[in-house]
């Protein structure tokens, strides 16, 4: 099969950090290529110099598409050949419509009167219809994005790039924030384009959506090429895999744990917060919860059922209108009405959304750590510089953050590095109960070993973590007990030892089906009394 992509001897250095060192990859014609790696290990480098995000002239190497060398500017360069890349973070509007986005400085114009450009929207909205189509999204071209969540956002993009005569297609950590039916339905996207001839890479941390799609993998450690596996030659283990990744063999992948909870140390009753914009609208439900000293609590749900509205709402009313319950630490009611005074009595949250609430990105690695507990690097509220750097540097040995030094800014750090530096503000803010909101989201396989270590110290300390995750299988592995939430209501708790992904799941599904029955009793009601109006 021949070659759509060559990438020999790539090396891109930044000052004081070698990213790629020397790296190969080679992407054949109507194939799925997946590119794996620890965070750090020059994956999304390699795909911005491949995009010209990084210029020809910025890097050493040699790139050829189709076997003709390629020098890209830019990445309209890139995009004329037909290279689209997709990034993690999407790049579109959210207040602009679905065709608005699709064609956003690719506008399906005309020549109008005396020569002026006008944009046909009679003719952009239907190559909408039909882009839309060809992903298999059903919305109204008018939507606009912040109207549709984020697995029909993913689906956006990719019609984006269809638009563009896509012919490789680089997908960025496309399915970190779908949910499993999102997820299965954009991999099977990926094997219709295979089917039709169009080349993807994929960059993926979800090894069995690897082993699902893959026709072969390339592994990435250290800013170089470890081996290229091959699919056909036989099924590729998540072990080999990992080995590959991580240069050992990682036997466990959730470190073991002595499990003994003592006192209740935290405890929530009748939390219920209504949404900020939709006046009455409740999105999360009379919650009560309890956690014990040197216990994880989790949390599960699918996506939209209230985890996160439920855990921004309890941390100092960041998310919601109407918020009303009590909390408790050490069985003395506690005031978390603002975002100082939770933390004030022990609470600390590790949002989901590091970029653009866990971080300061465009600050350094040294100000990030600190910025949660300035008292704590500050002498007559003067900040003391050279104890600011002791602490940002002793959190980057005990949490292996891999940096130049801790001057650099978190921008530019992976994934992984940049949850620790969040992980890091807030071990250094010493609280008693910590929740961490989708901790491992879009990092690899080792660094999620290592967030996993943090928390069991924490709870071996006596802290109480409250762990809020969408991959089942981290939660039996790290959880003591694990609570199911689902339209904003806790439906079920189990002890960790006792559960099981079948056991969530039906108790989701469950909860769903009464809900459905519920509102159809009331419905019917409403039929017979002529107020069908109250339910809308």
């Amino acid at each position: 099969m021949n070659s759509i992509l060559e990438m020999r001897g790539i090396t891109k250095t930044f000052p004081g950090v070698k990213a790629l060192d020397n790296v190969n990859l080679s992407v054949r014609e109507g194939e799925i290529h997946a590119l794996i790696g620890e965070n750090g290990a020059g994956k999304s480098t390699l795909m911005k110099v491949l995009s010209g995000v990084y210029p020809h002239g910025t890097y050493e190497g040699e790139i050829r598409f189709r076997g003709q060398p390629v020098a890209f500017r830019g990445i309209a360069d890139s995009e004329k050949l037909g290279i689209i890349i997709i990034h993690q973070e999407l790049a579109l509007v959210p207040l602009l419509s679905i065709t608005e986005n699709l064609f956003l400085g690719n506008e399906q114009a005309h020549r109008g009167f005396l020569g002026r450009g006008r944009i046909d929207w009679v003719a952009a909205t239907a190559r909408a219809r039909e882009l839309l189509r060809l992903v298999g999204l059903t919305d109204s071209p008018e939507t606009l994005i912040t109207d549709i969540g984020v697995g029909k956002q993913q689906l956006v993009e990719i019609a984006k790039a269809l638009s563009k005569q896509v012919k490789l297609l680089i997908l960025d950590e496309p399915t970190a924030s779908l949910n499993e039916s999102d997820s299965d339905a954009l991999l099977e996207l990926l094997l219709r384009f295979k089917e039709q001839g169009i080349s993807s890479i994929l960059i993926s941390h979800k090894l069995n959506e690897i082993a699902k799609v893959a026709d072969r993998v390339t592994i990435l450690r250290d800013g170089t090429t470890v081996e290229t596996l091959d699919c056909h030659d036989g099924p590729i283990s998540q072990d080999r895999i990992i080995k590959g990744m991580v240069g050992r063999d990682l036997a466990d992948r959730y470190p073991r744990r002595a499990s003994n909870p003592g006192d209740i140390l935290f405890e929530v009753k009748g939390w219920s917060a209504d949404h900020p914009i939709h006046a009455g609208r409740r999105v999360v439900k009379d919650v009560d919860l309890h956690v014990r000293r040197g216990e994880v609590v989790g949390i599960a749900g699918l996506m939209g059922a209230g985890r996160t509205e439920f855990a921004m709402s309890l941390f100092g009313r960041s998310y919601g209108r109407n918020i009303r319950g009590q909390a408790f630490l050490g069985g003395r009611e506690i005031d978390v009405s603002t975002i100082s005074k939770a933390m004030g009595n022990g609470l600390a949250y590790a949002t989901e959304d590091r970029k653009h609430y866990g971080l300061v990105l465009d600050n350094d690695i040294r100000h990030n750590v600190t910025l949660a507990n300035l008292d704590g690097v500050a002498k007559r509220g003067v900040i003391h510089h050279e104890r600011e750097i002791e602490v940002a540097n002793d959190f980057r040995r005990r949490l292996r953050i891999r940096c130049s030094d801790v001057f650099q800014q978190t921008v530019n750090l992976s994934g992984g590095n940049q949850q620790k530096v969040v992980l890091s503000k807030w071990l250094f803010a010493d609280p008693q109960v910590l929740i961490l909101d989708e901790p491992t989201r879009g990092i690899d396989v080792g660094a999620k070993y290592e967030i996993y270590t943090i928390v069991n110290q924490l709870v071996a300390e006596g802290r109480g973590v409250i762990l809020i995750s969408s991959e089942l299988p981290e939660l039996l592995g790290v959880a003591d007990r694990i609570y199911v939430m689902n339209e904003g209501a806790l439906v079920a708790e189990m002890p960790a030892a006792e559960a099981s992904q079948e056991k969530i799941m039906h108790a989701i599904m469950s909860s769903a089906s009464k809900s459905s029955a519920a509102r159809a009793a009331v419905a019917a009601a409403a039929l017979n009394t002529g107020a069908l109006e109250s339910l809308q």
